[in-house]
């Protein structure tokens, strides 16, 4: 047995998905964003979160997923990346599991449309469920990171 990682579960066009919990701030409902000119369409804008500026961006967008209408079930889940917060919408954020570090495997090249640099690794489950991790350093790339910054300020 490795060690146990635990992983926020969320969902994005009917797959799970998965983050670190250690990486997790909050999880929000979804509210009013602040457009923001000359970003990638994937950025949806700024939220004011209890007096923090924060960048959103669209999972869906962001993995080139047919895009969705926000529901109830739509979740902001906030994220901390090197020192910058980013919120990142998805469809419903359902649970915390224990993941072993022994059952993550390389992610193949490309997984649901998904390029694998975006991904940390696919885990399964107890219950036989795949699970996809993200690789938050590169869903949100480096020069993507400084832009967002710059939103923040």
């Amino acid at each position: 047995m490795g060690e146990e990682l635990k992983v926020i579960v969320f969902s994005l066009a009917h797959e799970q998905y998965g983050v670190e919990v250690d990486k997790v701030k909050t999880i929000e409902r979804m509210q009013p964003l602040t457009r923001v000119p000359k970003t990638p369409a994937f950025v949806k804008g700024v939220i004011n979160l209890r007096g923090v500026v924060v960048p959103v961006i669209d999972l869906r967008g962001r993995f080139n997923l047919p895009e969705a209408d926000y529901t109830d079930n739509s979740r902001i889940i906030i994220v901390a990346v090197k020192d910058l917060e980013v919120g990142m919408i998805v469809d419903t954020a359902n649970d915390v599991v224990d993941v072993d570090s022994d059952a993550i495997e390389q992610p193949p090249e490309i997984v649901g449309g998904i390029r694998a640099k975006y991904l940390h690794g696919l885990a399964k489950l107890k219950d036989d469920r795949l699970l996809v991790l993200l690789n938050l350093e590169e869903v949100l790339n480096k020069a993507e990171i400084v832009q967002l910054e710059q939103l923040g300020d």
